[in-house]
């Protein structure tokens, strides 16, 4: 994703839009939409990718009803009976323009509900309309022609039958419009080709990704025990099942295990807070309950395999968080809320490195965060080289408040680490406690 764009959503009144990087922070005070810019790119993506209604209340974030998240300055000012957010793709070998997809809520049933759905690509728009009543109207257009499609119902979404795409489908899945001497009966499109057409918009945006998916994580994290009993690892958004997930990985795939316990090590010393992790299998039975150990090494010898509830709350909430970032079947794109917490002003540095590595494999991190430790070390290694990402590679999000509302600031970042594009206020968010501290 290179950009979004929101209207009447939450704080964000007339139309903001923002640049997305491979790596974007989202930096400002508390309480001006940062967590919601999160939650309407999960929700986009939920509507865009999985093709779903998406859930504003779904942990790690809970938004409310239509009326707590439509823009609404009180009073007796009217709320709009709409908000919607836009997300624009780069420029993919498939396709020679950036691909633009546009959702717009209504409320339904005290609910948001996207009752209108754009997508752009090569001059071609398709449409989908849905009514308070579930019914659909499709349509694709190019400047100069708009060509109303009758949806029908016959295929379900999750069939597994093959279809034959018809001729005028694969007219659109090139951008072009059908042929103008196409017979009307024609132009019907089942749910399945939909699909296929909607696929064929984004899916060659991703072309060697196995696992396209959002991965949204909450600001406090779970908590450690002494002692794990095993269930099914599952994702979450506090890191509950990462103790599960590693003693899976540990005890089924070997050779995998090995490989992600030398990138958690790698990163937990790179920190300073252990040099080494270890699944410990209570008994012999590999299904069995299990504990979660780190060591420090010393100057000389390595110290003693310590529970993981004996080392700090810091180790325990950074782990969910370097395990999702290093694994083999990471998400494309992670929404992280303050991965700093608890973590000691070295550890938020390194944090700024594994970040770098990671925006620059295949994954794009969206990052909310208070840390200027964890800003300035992703400067420094720009500056100093020690990171393949380029400056445009990192993009800084300022939110600002501005009366009710909040204006979003895109800042850029030039090949010396230094902030351009910065409006005063940002400025004073950063240095006025820095000039407090000189003063004297």
């Amino acid at each position: 994703m290179n950009r979004l764009a929101l209207r009447d959503f939450r704080c964000f009144h007339s139309k903001q839009e923002a640049r997305l990087a491979p790596l974007t922070f989202l930096v400002g005070e508390n309480s001006t939409g940062k967590t919601s810019f999160l939650a309407i790119i999960r929700a986009l993506w939920d509507v865009l990718i999985r093709n779903e209604v998406p859930d504003f209340r779904a942990d790690p974030y809970d938004l409310g009803t239509f009326r707590e998240i439509a823009y609404h300055r009180g009073g007796k000012e009217k709320q709009p009976a709409t908000f919607s957010g836009e997300i624009e793709f780069p420029k993919s070998r498939r396709n020679s323009s950036s691909i633009v997809f546009e959702a717009v809520f209504r409320e339904i049933d005290n609910s948001p509900f996207p009752t209108y759905r754009r997508w752009s690509v090569n001059g071609l728009s398709l449409v989908e309309r849905i009514d308070e009543h579930n019914n659909r109207t499709v349509c694709v257009s190019n400047p100069e022609v708009e060509l109303e499609i009758e949806p029908r119902s016959i295929l379900d979404y999750r069939t597994e039958s093959r279809l034959q795409t018809p001729s005028y489908l694969l007219h659109l899945i090139e951008g072009q419009l059908p042929p103008p001497d196409l017979p009307s009966e024609e132009l019907t499109i089942e749910k399945r080709e939909l699909k296929i057409l909607r696929d064929s918009l984004w899916k060659p945006l991703f072309p060697r990704r196995r696992n396209i998916s959002v991965f949204a994580s909450a600001p406090v994290r779970s908590r450690p025990h002494r002692t794990y009993d095993p269930t099914r690892p599952s994702r979450d958004a506090e890191g509950e099942y990462i103790p599960n997930y590693l003693a899976n990985v540990s005890n089924r795939h070997p050779q995998d295990w090995e490989k992600l316990k030398e990138q958690l090590e790698q990163f937990g010393s790179s920190m300073g807070l252990f040099d080494e992790i270890s699944v410990v299998q209570l008994g012999r039975d590999k299904g069995g309950p299990f504990q979660l150990k780190v060591r420090k090494f010393g100057p000389k010898l390595k110290g003693p395999l310590r529970n993981l509830i004996d080392v700090g709350y810091g180790v325990n909430q950074v782990l969910p968080v370097i395990t999702e970032l290093v694994r083999s079947d990471s998400p494309t794109v992670f929404l992280l809320q303050q991965p700093e917490v608890h973590l000691h002003p070295r550890a938020q540095a390194a944090l700024g490195t594994l970040f770098c590595q990671t925006a620059h494999r295949t994954s794009q991190l969206i990052v909310e965060t208070h840390s200027d430790y964890l800003l300035n070390r992703v400067r420094l290694d720009i500056r100093d080289g020690k990171t393949p990402l380029k400056p445009s590679d990192v993009s800084i999000l300022f939110f600002e408040k501005v009366g009710f509302d909040v204006k979003i600031h895109s800042l850029r970042m030039d090949g010396s680490g230094n902030i351009i594009d910065a409006p005063d206020s940002y400025r004073r968010f950063f240095l006025d406690e820095v000039e407090r501290e000189f003063a004297f």
